[in-house]
C-alpha cells in the first residue's frame, strides 16, 4: 500500500534546490497534511509526492517522503522565508509531461476534477495516483527540470 499527494511548487529554483539537498517544505497547512500522511502510513508503505509547478502545463516529477516533517527544522535553502520545517524526500522521476497527458484523470476526492487540477499537498486516490505514475513512467520526454541544472551553472560561471 502507498499514499499519494500533490504538490505544487511555486518557483522552479524551489525545485532545483529540492534535487540538490533531497529534501522539501510546504506551507505550515501543507506540511500538516503531508507529515499525517505519512505517519498514518506507519512503515505500511511509502508516500509518494506528485510533483507539478503551478502555471508551468505539466508535471515534473515523482518523489518519496523519506521522513516526517521537522516543523522545528530550519532548511536555510529556500528563496523565501514562508517555508518552515522540512522533511527528506527521494526523487524517482524528474521529466516534463504536459498536463494534456493526465487531464482524462479525474478525481472524485476534488469535485470530479482533473488530476491536473489538483491542489497543493491534496491526497490522491490510490487507483488514480497508479494512472499518473504509469503515464509518467512510461512517457518519451525530450525536457526535464534538470535541463536548467547546466543553464544555470553555466550563468554562475559567466558572472564570475
Amino acid at each position: 500500500m502507498a499514499g499519494f499527494s500533490s504538490v505544487r511548487a511555486t518557483l522552479e529554483d524551489e525545485i532545483h534546490r529540492s534535487l540538490k539537498y533531497n529534501i522539501w517544505c510546504s506551507t505550515e497547512h501543507g506540511n500538516t497534511r503531508l507529515d499525517a500522511a505519512y505517519r498514518s502510513m506507519n512503515r505500511k508503505g511509502p508516500v509518494y509526492l506528485l510533483f507539478s509547478g503551478s502555471g508551468s502545463g505539466h508535471f515534473g516529477g515523482v518523489a518519496e517522503m523519506k521522513s516526517a516533517v521537522g516543523y522545528n527544522t530550519c532548511a536555510g535553502v529556500w528563496s523565501q522565508d514562508k517555508w518552515k520545517g522540512r522533511f527528506d524526500i527521494r526523487w524517482f522521476f524528474m521529466k516534463d509531461v504536459p498536463n494534456s497527458q493526465l487531464r482524462h484523470i479525474r478525481l472524485e476526492n476534488n469535485e470530479n476534477k482533473p488530476v491536473t487540477h489538483s491542489r497543493d499537498t491534496q491526497e490522491e486516490p490510490l487507483e488514480k495516483a497508479k494512472q499518473v505514475l504509469e503515464i509518467i513512467a512510461g512517457y518519451k520526454h525530450t525536457t526535464s527540470i534538470l535541463d536548467d541544472f547546466s543553464h544555470k551553472r553555466k550563468k554562475k560561471v559567466l558572472k564570475r
